[in-house]
C-alpha cells in the first residue's frame, strides 16, 4: 500500500507538475491583472448625456417595433454613436434594441456601424475595424453569448485598447487593453485551462478543468502523506536531518511540501469547487419570481410621463422599472450615481426606495415562502462584500446600505435588494453559501480583516503563492531526472551516482 502511493503521487507529480506550477503562477497575475470586462461603471463613463433632442420613440412605439408578443424583462435607455437607443431584454436567449430616433428594430449591426460605436465610445480616438469574431481568447464570457457574434475594433491609443461591439445592439460590451491582453496569457487565459476552448476539444474543456484539478487534489494528498510518513518527528536520520533526502532538492521538496501541503490542498480543491462540478452547489431550488417581486410588467400603460421631463439631470442611461405596482425611471449619471424618478404624476427624484417598500415587495421573491429576518447592511460583512473591478466578481457592483432578506423555504434563501435601483443584487441559498466558504474563502482568502488590510492580503497569497509555485518546480526537476534516469537504463547506460539510496529511489 505504501509503494502504491508512493508510485501514484511519482506520476502524477510528472504528469501534473506544469499545471501545479502554471496554476500558482497564473494565480498571481490574476492578483492584479483580471480577465478583460466591461463593468456597468466603466460604460457609464465613456457614454455621453441622453441627447433629448433626438428622442421620439415613447415606450409603446419601441416594444411594438420589437415584434415580440410578450412584455421586456428589462428595458434600458442608452446612447449608441451618440444616438439614444433602447436596449430590451426579454429573456436569457432574446435581446432587441430599437433606434429612439426613428424607431427602426436593430437586426443587424454592420461594420460601419460598429466602428461609429467604437469611435463614439472611445471619446473621438481614431478606431480601426479588425474582424468580426465568434469568440476570441478574450470574449469566452457567457454573459457576451447574448451579443455574438462580435465586431472587433481597434482603438489608436496609448493603451491599443480592441473594443467588442455587439451585433444584436451595437453597444460596446467588452474592453480589452494591450496590457491586458499581454499578461492574461499569463494569468486567467491559461489560469482557467481556456487555451481547451474552442475547436474539436471545446466541448471536454470543463471535464479537463474538472479532472484535472481532481488528479492535482489528488498528486497533493498523496504528497503530504508522503512527507509526513518520511518526517522523522523524533531524532534523525544519517544526513544529520529529519529527511532522509541527501540531495538537497529532494530535500527541498519534502520541506516545501510539508510547509505549504495543506495550502496546495485547500487551493486546489477550492479550484475545483468553483466550476460546480457535478452540481454539487446546486441546492434545486426554484428562481426567484422577480416578476411578483415588480408587480407588474414594463408596459406603455405603467409609464404615462415622458422621460424627457428628466433631461435637467445629464443622465447617461435610463432603465424603465417596475416596484409594487408602481413604474419608475432610474436615471444612471456618468458616476454611477443614481436617482429615481416616479412615472405618475408626482415626480419628485428622490435617492432610494424606502426599505419598508423594498421588503413588502422583496417577500414575493420565494413563493411559498415568507421573511424570517429583515436586516439593513450599513457595512460590509462575510456573504456580502465588494471586490476591485479587475477580479472576477468585481463587475458586480455592491453598493450600501443593502436590504437582506432571508426567508424560511427548504433551501434557505437569502436575497440581497439595492435600494438605490430596486435591483436584486444577489441570491444565495445554504449551497450557495457553503460554496462561499469552500471557494471564495478558501481559493481567493475573501476575508474582511484581509481585504481592508492590503498589501497584508497581497503579502500573504504571494508567500503562500511562492510555496506552491517551489514545490512545483522542485516536482518538476526531479520528475524530469528520474525520467532521463530510466531512458538511461533503457538504453543500457549506467545510472550516474546521485547521492539516493534504493529507498529512496523508491519515492522519486
Amino acid at each position: 500500500m505504501k509503494r502504491l502511493l508512493f508510485l501514484t503521487h511519482r506520476w502524477l507529480g510528472i504528469a501534473l507538475g506544469l499545471f501545479m506550477a502554471m496554476w500558482f503562477f497564473s494565480g498571481v497575475v490574476m492578483m492584479y491583472v483580471g480577465y478583460p470586462k466591461l463593468t456597468a461603471q466603466e460604460r457609464l463613463e465613456h457614454l455621453p448625456a441622453l441627447d433629448w433632442e433626438k428622442y421620439r420613440i415613447g415606450l409603446g412605439d419601441a416594444v411594438r417595433a420589437a415584434g415580440l408578443d410578450d412584455s421586456p424583462q428589462g428595458v434600458r435607455l442608452t446612447s449608441v454613436s451618440s444616438v439614444p437607443r433602447y436596449i430590451m431584454t426579454f429573456d436569457k436567449q432574446r435581446v432587441v434594441a430599437v433606434d429612439a430616433q426613428n424607431g427602426k428594430r436593430i437586426d443587424a449591426v454592420s461594420a460601419a456601424d460598429a466602428v461609429a460605436a467604437a469611435a463614439s465610445f472611445a471619446g473621438g480616438e481614431k478606431v480601426t475595424y479588425l474582424d468580426l469574431v465568434q469568440e476570441d481568447a478574450w470574449t469566452h464570457s457567457k454573459g457576451l453569448d447574448l451579443h455574438r457574434p462580435l465586431h472587433r475594433i481597434q482603438v489608436q491609443d496609448a493603451d491599443a485598447t480592441w473594443l467588442y461591439v455587439s451585433s444584436r445592439t451595437g453597444e460596446v460590451v467588452r474592453d480589452a487593453t494591450g496590457f491586458e491582453r499581454l499578461w492574461n496569457w499569463a494569468g486567467a487565459w491559461i489560469h482557467w485551462l481556456y487555451p481547451f476552448r474552442g475547436g474539436v476539444v471545446d466541448k471536454y474543456q470543463r471535464d479537463i478543468l474538472v479532472y484535472t484539478a481532481l488528479a492535482a487534489t489528488l498528486l497533493a494528498v498523496g504528497g503530504l502523506a508522503v512527507g509526513v510518513m518520511r518526517w522523522r518527528f523524533t531524532g534523525r536520520y544519517r544526513n544529520a536531518t529529519k529527511s532522509p533526502y541527501r540531495v538537497a532538492l529532494m530535500r527541498w521538496h519534502h520541506i516545501l511540501g510539508l510547509g505549504f501541503g495543506l495550502l496546495t490542498i485547500a487551493w486546489i480543491l477550492s479550484g475545483l469547487l468553483s466550476v460546480n462540478p457535478w452540481k454539487v452547489f446546486d441546492s434545486g431550488g426554484k428562481p426567484l419570481d422577480e416578476l411578483a417581486y415588480s408587480g407588474g410588467a414594463i408596459a406603455a400603460g405603467n409609464f404615462p410621463g415622458d422621460p424627457r421631463g428628466l433631461s435637467g439631470d445629464q443622465s447617461r442611461e435610463l432603465e424603465w422599472r417596475m416596484l409594487d405596482g408602481k413604474g419608475y425611471y432610474v436615471a444612471y449619471a456618468g458616476d454611477g450615481r443614481t436617482r429615481i424618478v416616479p412615472a405618475s404624476q408626482d415626480r419628485r427624484p428622490f435617492a432610494m426606495f424606502p426599505f419598508e417598500s423594498l421588503q413588502a415587495s422583496g417577500a414575493r421573491l420565494v413563493p411559498g415562502a415568507r421573511v424570517v429576518h429583515g436586516e439593513i447592511l450599513d457595512k460590509y460583512d462575510f456573504y456580502y462584500y465588494a471586490r476591485a473591478r479587475h477580479t472576477m466578481s468585481g463587475h458586480v457592483e455592491k453598493r450600501l446600505p443593502v436590504l437582506r432578506l432571508k426567508f424560511d423555504d427548504p433551501h434557505s434563501t437569502w436575497v440581497h435588494l439595492d435600494p438605490y435601483s430596486g435591483a436584486v443584487v444577489g441570491k444565495l441559498d445554504a449551497h450557495q453559501r457553503t460554496k462561499r466558504w469552500l471557494f471564495a474563502l478558501l481559493h481567493s482568502w475573501d476575508w474582511l480583516p484581509l481585504l481592508e488590510r492590503r498589501p497584508l492580503w497581497d503579502v500573504l497569497l504571494i508567500l503562500a503563492s511562492s510555496g506552491g509555485f517551489l514545490i512545483s518546480c522542485t516536482g518538476i526537476v526531479i520528475g524530469w531526472r528520474r525520467l532521463r534516469r530510466q531512458q538511461k537504463s533503457a538504453d543500457g547506460i549506467g545510472l550516474p551516482k546521485s547521492g539516493v539510496s534504493k529507498t529512496q529511489e523508491a519515492v522519486l
